[in-house]
């Protein structure tokens, strides 16, 4: 069972942490379409799926905080799958929707690390960074849902240049980026 540490504090402490690590080509059981799966049959109860993100909700999202939780332990493939949910109901065309987009590339960068895609980290992480980039401007804040553009921006380019080891335990959670999305969880007062 992975754990949290000191740093890397879980913002959702509750909620267990999946089986293990998933990605395409390791040979796991698919999460959600095999049997054996460790999200397998997960069906929400009716009117309890994904809420919008939007930043007067996002402390509360549960979809958004765990994916956070998956993406900082190794989790990226299951992160990626959450945050999706999130960029579907909030809605691709909206400044939440391409944040969402962001991060749903960060975590692909993850995933293709662990295939040993460098191509493909580098893709996905570029791609990031050009959507924090832009949701930076529009938003026209140096922040968004807790998390402050020029670190995501860093981690993106960052990831994108690195290089990393040939191979990781298969199923096993591996963080393989030396940074951690840490959200600003003080809430916001007014003036």
């Amino acid at each position: 069972m992975i754990t949290a540490d000191a740093e890397c504090p879980r913002l959702l402490p509750s909620i267990p942490l999946p089986e293990y690590a998933f990605y395409p080509g390791s040979g796991l059981p698919h999460p959600i379409r095999d049997p054996k799966g460790h999200s397998y049959g997960r069906k929400h109860a009716p009117g309890q799926g994904p809420k919008a993100l939007s930043t007067d909700n996002w402390m509360e999202n549960r979809n958004y905080l765990l994916a956070i939780d998956f993406f900082n332990l190794g989790f990226y493939w299951e992160a990626h799958e959450e945050w999706e949910r999130l960029w579907r109901v909030s809605g691709a065309d909206t400044t939440s929707g391409r944040f969402l987009k962001g991060l749903i590339k960060l975590s692909a960068a993850g995933v293709k690390v662990r295939e040993r895609s460098i191509h493909g980290v580098r893709r996905h992480a570029a791609s990031a960074g050009e959507m924090f980039a832009d949701v930076a401007a529009e938003a026209d804040a140096d922040s968004y849902c807790g998390l402050d553009f020029t670190r995501l921006q860093f981690a993106a380019d960052r990831a994108a240049q690195l290089a990393y080891k040939k191979e990781h335990p298969v199923g096993e959670a591996v963080r393989v980026f030396p940074f951690l999305l840490r959200p600003d969880m003080t809430p916001a007062t007014s003036s």
